[in-house]
């Protein structure tokens, strides 16, 4: 036994018992208390009986007894009158103590039916908690009745359910996105090989064509590696923190674009990761320059600080009709605007062309969303109603606290 007393150890697991024990403890201390607080009040009563004497008023005077003109109790009276007293309080005792016992007893089964009451739709929560698995996320406790704390906490649970649905169905379409994308140029790669080979003829000039076809596939699988890890570091958080200010970042941009600008830059530090805040500006303002007119498109750009104190970037431009209910769609990984300048739910993006005006892979806005979450800021996007779009971020100030993964 390990040198242990089994009932020094023994300790109640369930809670329904715990309950039981807590209800049962504090009624026995309210019978004990109540039942003292009698007795004291019996005993008071019972010595409180006036005694008449011959001027000292030392014995009981017993109901019509001669001795009330003021004669003296006899010494056997009184003692016979203390001690039947003495018998009824030991009497009252005896039975308030059995009562006591049996009450106590009754305590312990009412507080195993109460507890088992209160705990019945923890229990039911536990069941179907239980029951809810990756793959019925969809299920939830819905838990009626009042609004106590049982059905908040239900509520809660019911909510991080759904949470973690929509976190569940947002990975499993990034994953079949991603592997789309993964197994296009792979395929175009094979397709391009299978054919050169089968061409027992082939020129050194189809050859060239055919490894360069295959060197842009590769190219682009690279690039959607990169975007992907990207996008994965970012999730996760900062792994280093310098002083970089947006300004600068997007003056370094500048030349690289070929529409029309219209910049404000004004002083705005970031207390944060460089390359992770580098490649925010480069695809909000890369997103801005590929998604517009192809005639006569504009791009705005300010970078300062607001009246909070919390560095910014602001980046507007031309554009297709974005529905303002589904702006925020476009953070998520592989959404982009379609042909018919709408938001495409599941689009596969491919890399067409050449120059600012190809299609992206999908990822930049959802890249910029998780640089920002990961520096404790936020991005909203608002739709202009004649086409185009603003995105819109704030940072928090360079002496804000930045949490690392």
């Amino acid at each position: 036994m390990n040198g242990r007393i089994p009932w020094v150890s023994w300790r109640p697991r369930g809670i329904r018992w715990r309950l039981t024990l807590l209800y049962s403890a504090l009624f026995t201390v309210a019978g004990a208390l109540l039942l003292g607080f009698t007795y004291f009040l019996a005993a008071s009563a019972e010595g409180g009986e006036t005694f008449a004497s011959g001027g000292s008023g030392d014995g009981p005077v017993p109901d019509g007894d001669s001795s009330a003109t003021g004669a003296p109790v006899p010494p056997s009276v009184r003692a016979f009158a203390e001690a039947v007293r003495a018998d009824q309080m030991r009497q009252l005792l005896i039975e308030a103590g059995v009562a006591f016992a049996v009450m106590v007893v009754l305590s312990v089964a009412l507080g195993w039916l109460m507890a088992g009451r209160v705990l019945a739709p923890l229990r039911t929560m536990t069941a179907a908690a239980r029951r809810i698995s990756a793959d019925n996320l969809h299920e939830r406790l819905a838990v009626t009745g009042p609004g106590d704390e049982l059905k908040a906490m239900a509520d809660t649970i019911d909510g991080v359910l759904a949470r973690l649905e929509g976190a569940f169905e947002a990975q499993k379409r990034f994953v079949a996105n991603a592997s789309h994308e993964l197994r296009t140029p792979l395929t175009l790669q094979q397709a391009v090989v299978d054919v050169t080979l089968a061409d027992p003829d082939a020129s050194v000039d189809a050859l060239r064509a055919a490894l360069l076809r295959v060197r842009a596939a590769g190219q682009e699988q690279e690039r959607l590696i990169d975007a992907l890890l990207t996008l994965a570091r970012s999730q996760c958080g900062l792994e280093r923190r310098e002083l970089v200010d947006l300004a600068q970042v997007v003056q370094a941009w500048l030349p690289h674009t070929g529409v029309r600008l219209a910049v404000r830059l004004e002083h705005a530090p970031v207390y944060g990761d460089p390359q992770l805040i580098e490649r925010l500006v480069v695809n909000l303002a890369d997103n801005a320059v590929r998604h517009n007119l192809p005639e006569g498109g504009w791009v705005r750009v300010w970078t300062g600080v607001d009246a909070a104190g919390r560095p910014g970037l602001r980046i507007a431009n031309s554009g297709p009709v974005i529905p303002a209910d589904r702006a925020a769609e476009l953070f998520q990984p592989f959404r982009r605007l379609g042909a018919e300048d709408r938001v495409l739910p599941h689009a596969r993006t491919r890399s067409r062309g050449r120059g600012p005006h190809r299609d992206g892979l999908g990822l930049g806005m959802s890249i910029a969303a998780a640089v920002v979450a990961a520096h404790g800021g936020r991005v909203r996007a608002h739709p202009h109603p004649t086409g185009g779009l603003t995105v819109e971020l704030a940072l928090p100030p360079v002496t804000a606290h930045v949490t690392r993964c």
